[in-house]
């Protein structure tokens, strides 16, 4: 069995397309086909459901991909240790980040690019249990996610920075100074546009309302900070936006509050799989990660 078949059987399942997983391979689509049939023919399995276009993987197919995931991480992990042991540390990071910290893991990404130039560094906007899926299939060497608001299983964990949280509205909807703290239950009673559901920043913000027996119905609700702040900008919604958002947008014509009473905190942090060996990558993220200072940490 050749290695590079195993990329293949990844690829497929990134581009869920024949020619594009082929493109991005870099070989022709009958080829890409042809080798795909020959490692089904070595397995004695079929590995995808075939049709005029990829239909998907077969449960075997599945089975395969799973393993294929886990033989590539370990190859390119002994590679990345050989280099790591000249100090050439080379090969790929890929981190998926929560959309809320997203502003705020430059600072940690841009140590890293410094430091190992030879790393190529891939940043992925992900919700946390797309993270936690993609640590356990091997698609993520790390994340940056919340901590202790749900649960994680099978990761390591380092504390980056703590969240806070302010609300985002046009003066003369909040009317209140901009910088004056406002209660969460003072902002239940306003217009709302927030985050979806499927979104962990919009579950943390439900339970802080809870938390003061409120359930604001959001007037609109989208997946993007973008989204949010095209409708606060209207002037007819407020929202409510961590630190690190709102300090990354620009604000202008808006004014931010504190959200205050009760002060709600989460704890944002680094994630990497708990398996040995540590993926030298990683394993140098995390070095650097427990050494610099983020503005936004708590002392």
């Amino acid at each position: 069995m050749d290695v590079k078949d195993l990329r293949l059987v990844v690829a497929l399942a990134e581009h869920r397309h024949f020619a594009r997983a082929a493109a991005a391979s870099s070989i022709s689509q009958p080829a890409f086909s042809a080798r795909i049939r020959k490692l089904e023919e070595e397995l004695g399995a079929p590995i995808v459901e075939r049709a005029q276009r990829f239909e998907g993987f077969t449960a075997e197919g599945e089975r395969v991909l799973s393993w294929a995931r886990r033989i590539l991480a370990d190859c390119d992990g002994l590679i990345q240790d050989m280099a790591d042991a000249r100090d050439v540390l080379s090969g790929k990071l890929t981190l998926g980040v929560v959309p809320s910290a997203l502003p705020a893991c430059g600072w940690l990404t841009g140590a890293f690019a410094a430091v190992h130039p030879a790393v190529s560094v891939t940043i992925l906007s992900r919700t946390s249990i797309a993270i936690q899926a993609g640590l356990d299939d091997y698609s993520l060497e790390a994340g940056v996610s919340y901590l202790t608001n749900e649960p994680l299983r099978g990761v390591r964990t380092v504390p980056l920075f703590t969240e806070r949280y302010c609300l985002v509205g046009s003066p003369d909807l909040l009317a209140r100074p901009a910088g004056t703290g406002i209660s969460w239950a003072a902002a239940a009673a306003l217009p709302l546009c927030l985050l979806s559901d499927d979104m962990q920043n919009r579950r943390i913000v439900n339970a802080a309302f809870a938390s003061v027996q409120k359930a604001p119905e959001p007037h609109v609700v989208t997946n993007s900070f973008t989204g949010i702040l095209s409708n606060v900008r209207t002037g007819h919604f407020a929202t409510v936006l961590p630190e690190a958002q709102a300090t990354n947008h620009n604000l202008e014509g808006l004014i931010a509050l504190p959200l205050t009473t009760p002060e709600i905190t989460q704890s944002v942090g680094l994630i990497i799989p708990d398996r040995d060996p540590v993926l030298p990558v990683t394993k140098r993220l995390i070095e650097l990660a427990e050494n610099l200072q983020h503005p936004m940490r708590s002392v």
